[in-house]
């Protein structure tokens, strides 16, 4: 059984004793993943996206990975594009790219092997994905708010304070911050060592004064007592414990942080990433180069860093208000009911009297 906030793999639609059928195949399938050191969050991702297939064909009287055909896999795509969510919302294009990239790994493997005549997923072709920049980012004292709301007066809400200062000081991912262990924090050197974090890849963040003392007031007050009776039985010593003594499952800590958002009042949308973001773009306005963020969140390519200069707009917007005319408001006056509008075509000089924003100048993202 899952543990709270868990969720249980995904089962293969099919007959289990059927060893050309898809329950089989994916389950073979999904073992040479492990095999070639894919991670096991890839893995169940990888089975979630084909449990999505298997069921659809099987309604459809198709049982083996044999039997699909490239019109089907065709059909799947454009009921992909025409299916709606509980709230009435088309899956949007990456959500559909992520549940056909698996299928064309899935069929390639299984002509290597033999196990259909030839691939039918060689000629599907996958969605553009849309360029979107994050749904949210938090200024400073919005992040401050929320690190505000956890109870201190008791054990549970002075160690949910040290995760969202760990959030908030390094951007580290959820399940980085579930995986985090005792020794991965140096307070002396005041690093923090993110151990085989997506891609499996190691990496050394500075950790940050405040941070490092949340959590090093975590770890000697609170720790001892929720690892409890199972201290002896852990074998790595995980940082962050839950109420019974286990490591958090990352869905657990969406909805924790989550809940601390909503609390906050600040009225925007996120759990663990939305620190992310944060962190990247407070960095990034305060004069951080792109590549130390980059280094920072792990990304391997540096055009995964380059959305967070879109977020930030502080710069942009202070360039917008020192070079465009009509971002500047020094002679400004409001014309009298009975005064001619001053035409387009004058002079740029008398043309800034129309102008209505000074220094902290808005955007028009509309274009």
């Amino acid at each position: 059984m899952p543990r709270r906030g868990e969720r249980s793999p995904k089962p293969i639609p099919g007959d289990p004793a059927d060893a050309r059928g898809f329950p089989a195949l994916v389950g073979d399938y999904l073992e040479q993943m492990g095999v070639r050191g894919y991670s096991p969050r890839t893995i169940d991702n990888q089975r979630a996206m084909l449990s999505y297939l298997a069921a659809w064909l099987d309604e459809r009287g198709v049982s083996r990975p044999a039997e699909v055909t490239p019109p089907m896999l065709e059909r799947y795509q454009r009921a992909l594009y025409h299916r709606r969510k509980a709230n009435g919302q088309p899956l949007s294009f990456r959500a559909q790219h992520s549940r056909l990239v698996p299928i064309r790994g899935f069929f390639r493997w299984a002509a290597r092997r033999n196990h259909t005549l030839y691939n039918p997923a060689s000629e599907l072709e996958l969605p553009r994905l849309e360029k979107r920049l994050p749904k949210a980012v938090l200024s400073a004292s919005e992040a401050e708010r929320i690190l505000a709301v956890p109870d201190l007066t008791q054990p549970l809400g002075l160690r949910d304070r040290a995760m969202l200062e760990l959030l908030y000081a390094t951007g580290i991912r959820r399940s980085e911050l579930a995986n985090l262990a005792l020794y991965d924090l140096d307070g002396e050197r005041g690093t923090l060592m993110v151990r085989q974090g997506k891609g499996r890849k190691d990496r050394m963040v500075p950790l940050g004064l405040r941070a490092g003392l949340w959590c090093s007031r975590y770890s000697t007050e609170v720790r001892p007592g929720l690892a409890g009776a199972r201290r002896e039985e852990i074998e790595e010593p995980t940082l962050f414990l839950t109420v019974d003594g286990h490591p958090f499952s990352p869905w657990r800590l969406t909805q924790l942080i989550g809940a601390y958002v909503k609390a906050s009042g600040v009225g925007k949308p996120g759990s663990c990433h939305l620190f992310r973001h944060t962190m990247a773009t407070l960095m990034l306005e305060g004069g951080a180069d792109i590549r130390f963020i980059q280094q920072m969140l792990g990304h391997a390519e540096l055009t995964t860093t380059q959305i967070y200069t879109q977020v930030s707009l502080r710069k942009l917007a202070a360039i917008h208000a020192a070079t465009h005319p009509g971002a500047r408001n020094e002679r400004h006056r409001s014309p009298s009911a009975h005064q001619e509008p001053e035409h387009a075509t004058e002079p740029a000089s008398q043309a800034n009297d129309g102008s209505c924003r000074g220094p902290g100048v808005e955007v028009d993202e509309d274009g």
